[in-house]
């Protein structure tokens, strides 16, 4: 993608186990709940101009576990959560397909993480500067999605599964204690960097 000044720097943010509470294999909205500080750190991010999107792997869908429509009630409560608390997330995305391998690190399909397309598509259909922008996530597929996408950087979040991973990898920029604290630390290399 070519460098375009008027492109917009946007945050890439996991959901579960970033933006919520991680559930394995959530199916319901009644099961959704906003991880502490999510919503406070998308209104610091969207006030610094940070374009803020979601992009998850829903493998729940391709197992039939859950239709798009049901997928749709979870980003629905999801959403309404944050909009109580004075947030939202300006798009989200997501990939239904089913993973054949546990190695977080292979790229089976470019749309799911590690693979970069959520990002790349985002990036596209709401021009955005992906030089410019961050990846959140509390897996090291997230991580490697920043990267594979060409992201300035991405934070790994120790909320998920990152000390049974490799944290030596040479892609994750920052260790975060949670989603505020990576908001925190973004701005602050954003502000360094300027």
């Amino acid at each position: 993608m070519q460098i375009n000044s008027h492109l917009r720097p946007a945050v890439f943010l996991d959901r579960d186990g970033t933006l919520i509470k991680h559930v394995h294999h959530l199916c319901s909205p009644e099961q959704v709940a906003l991880e502490q500080g999510a919503s406070e750190a998308l209104c610091l991010l969207q006030e610094a101009g940070f374009v803020c999107v979601v992009v998850t792997n829903q493998s729940v869908v391709g197992r039939g576990m859950l239709s798009v429509e049901g997928l749709k009630a979870i980003h629905d409560k999801m959403e309404q959560l944050l909009s109580t608390q004075g947030a939202r997330v300006d798009s989200i995305y997501f990939s239904t397909h089913v993973p054949h391998t546990s190695d977080l690190r292979e790229v089976e399909y470019f749309d799911r993480k590690p693979g970069p397309g959520m990002l790349l598509r985002a990036a596209q259909d709401l021009g955005l500067s992906l030089v410019k922008s961050w990846m959140i996530g509390d897996s090291i597929s997230d991580v490697l999605a920043g990267a594979n996408a060409g992201c300035k950087g991405s934070c790994l979040l120790k909320t998920g599964l990152y000390s049974l991973e490799c944290q030596d990898c040479s892609q994750i920029s920052f260790l975060a204690s949670d989603i505020l604290d990576a908001a925190q630390i973004i701005l602050r290399q954003d502000s360094i960097s300027i």
